[in-house]
């Protein structure tokens, strides 16, 4: 009975630390491509993340548009996380592990958001659901270049098809091998 508390602890804790990462990296994206900030869902955002987010960016300003204070949060959140989740690593693996996993929570949100895209644009094309539109404006400093390359055909948008097949590769080959060239395992990269 224990081991089953202490098993259903440490998910609650992962659950909420990779929750509280998630709307973290999701502000600073926001910030990023310079979402709309009167959408309501960034508005939700923003007040989620603000009372740890504000006393930060007293000391820590934004830089070149980035919120560099949600960025720390988001690399301190995945240390606590990584340090619950494998004990006994050493400062420089850590920190190293933490950049991998929020790079890979970063490929997953722009994934699943492109995925959403498709399905909406089949579904109910040109959607103004403040999520759709948000959603436009996450992906689309990504997929804009590919779209002035490879333009919509047959009412196709296969640049979202190039971007998609950049983030399998980024994810799934090339991030595990650099892991592996630093001696990090698959499976702790989430």
């Amino acid at each position: 009975m224990n081991q089953a508390l202490s098993g259903a602890g440490l998910f609650l804790v992962q659950a909420l630390l990779t929750i509280a990462t998630f709307a973290v990296l999701l502000r600073f994206i926001l910030q990023a491509v310079r979402a709309d900030f009167y959408n309501p869902i960034t508005q939700g955002i923003v007040r989620l993340t603000d009372p740890v987010l504000r006393p930060l960016h007293r000391v820590i300003p934004s830089a070149g548009g980035l919120d560099l204070a949600a960025l720390l949060l988001a690399v301190v959140l995945q240390i606590l996380l990584i340090q619950v989740l494998f004990t006994g690593l050493g400062p420089v693996t850590t920190l190293v592990l933490s950049g991998f996993r929020l790079l890979t929570l970063v490929l997953d949100i722009y994934f699943w958001a492109l995925i959403i895209i498709v399905i909406l644009s089949w579904v109910a094309p040109g959607n103004a659901h403040p999520a759709a539109m948000l959603l436009h404006q996450i992906t689309e400093p990504l997929v804009s270049p590919f779209r002035r390359l490879i333009p919509p055909m047959g009412g196709l948008d296969f640049s979202i098809m190039a971007v998609f097949l950049i983030l399998i590769v980024i994810r799934e080959y090339l991030l595990p091998g650099l892991a592996l060239e630093l001696g990090i395992g698959r499976a702790a990269l989430g």
